[in-house]
């Protein structure tokens, strides 16, 4: 199957559960070796999905939720919406996430749900992302849908981990 084999479409509540157990395996597979495995071993999907149901059910707010849906089976899952720099929001779009079922990887699913959100966001100026600083994987991937790192740094921190976050950018017009 290629990247012409998806359907990308909004996620629904019924995605719900499908949606957590793709991010919890996803981060179990992406993030080995980078946060605690501890930390990994610990997320639980159900409640990640209570959560998630909590949250569609009262409205994501600007929060624009996709999945990618191969042969009638939800295989990813990618958010999108206004820049966060804390509480505000600026003119900037950015994306939140993108997990891909890790059994799907290499397949294009990834970068459809890459393509269809920067779609989405064409009315902003630029893309922002934040992405582990040793996510190589991630990072190439990003790099090869023409984002850049900008330069700023975000200290973040996994059960007492340091794993910083570098932001990356993507021009939207011209």
């Amino acid at each position: 199957m290629d990247q012409d084999d998806t359907l990308i479409r909004p996620m629904t509540l019924a995605d719900c559960d499908r949606v957590s157990a793709i991010r919890t395996r996803g981060w179990r597979h992406a993030y080995r070796g980078l946060v605690p495995q501890p930390y990994l071993d610990g997320l639980d999907g159900a409640a990640d999905a209570e959560r998630r149901r909590a949250r569609f059910a009262e409205g994501d707010g600007p929060v624009v939720n996709l999945v990618a849906e191969r042969a009638g089976t939800v295989v990813g899952w990618a958010a999108h919406g206004p820049y966060r720099d804390g509480a505000q929001h600026t003119g900037d779009a950015e994306l939140y996430a993108v997990y891909v079922d890790p059994a799907h990887l290499g397949g294009g699913i990834g970068r459809a749900l890459l393509d269809a959100s920067v779609e989405r966001c064409s009315a902003y100026p630029r893309m922002l992302l934040w992405v582990l600083e040793r996510n190589t994987r991630a990072r190439r991937f990003y790099e090869r849908a023409g984002f850049r790192a900008d330069g700023a740094v975000e200290p973040f921190e996994v059960d007492g981990v340091r794993v910083p976050e570098v932001r990356y950018a993507r021009s939207l017009r011209g």
